[in-house]
């Protein structure tokens, strides 16, 4: 199923490069890439992911690359998919970060699990939008078609939402989801410092 999921990203590349839409091109670059780092962190830090969190990892890449090619202009409910899709990922990442002790290094005092994922998932969420935004408005100002684009303050809005809806799933469910990467995590940290 993985492996359908990348071809499909290649495909929507493919079909980018036809149309000569370089939008399409940079998503679908950045997405294959983000599909090899389950492989590239299992090679290095010596955890294990489930087929099933591959495949999540790989159907929100291939969802926002899609989107590119018209389903964000054309159906209202998939940048909705899209944000939650990928908020649940990065709060997912965060709760791995959380877990596995790499935040006791952290200045933020009192901090709980929930608050960490969620703050960690707004703030990249904020960082996204304000970078689409940049890209967009120098797109306009300098002539060149945006590699993003930004749908206004309501849109902004609505993603943010949607971001946190992934991150309330990882708070809800994460915590067995994703006692794999941090068991496996966990092991390798006490290995370490043994």
């Amino acid at each position: 199923m993985n492996r359908l999921l990348q071809i499909g990203i290649v495909a929507a590349l493919v079909a980018g490069i036809r149309r000569r839409d370089p939008s399409v091109v940079v998503n679908g670059s950045l997405s294959l890439t983000f599909v090899t780092l389950p492989r590239n962190l299992e090679r290095r830090y010596d955890v294990s992911f489930r087929p099933w969190q591959r495949v999540w990892i790989s159907t929100a890449a291939l969802v926002h690359t899609l989107g590119m090619l018209g389903p964000y202009d054309r159906v209202w409910w998939w940048d909705h998919l899209a944000h939650t899709l990928s908020g649940v990922v990065v709060a997912g990442a965060a709760d791995v970060v959380y877990r596995t002790g790499l935040v006791e290094r952290s200045p933020l005092p009192g901090h709980s699990r929930p608050a960490f994922i969620v703050g960690i998932t707004f703030g990249f969420g904020a960082l996204w939008e304000l970078l689409e935004y940049l890209v967009h408005a120098l797109g306009d100002r300098i002539g060149f078609e945006p590699l993003l684009v930004h749908y206004g303050r309501l849109d902004t809005v609505g993603d943010l939402v949607f971001d946190l809806l992934g991150a309330g799933l990882v708070v809800l469910f994460g915590r067995q989801a994703l006692s794999n990467v941090v068991e496996s995590n966990a092991d390798e940290s006490h290995r370490v410092t043994s």
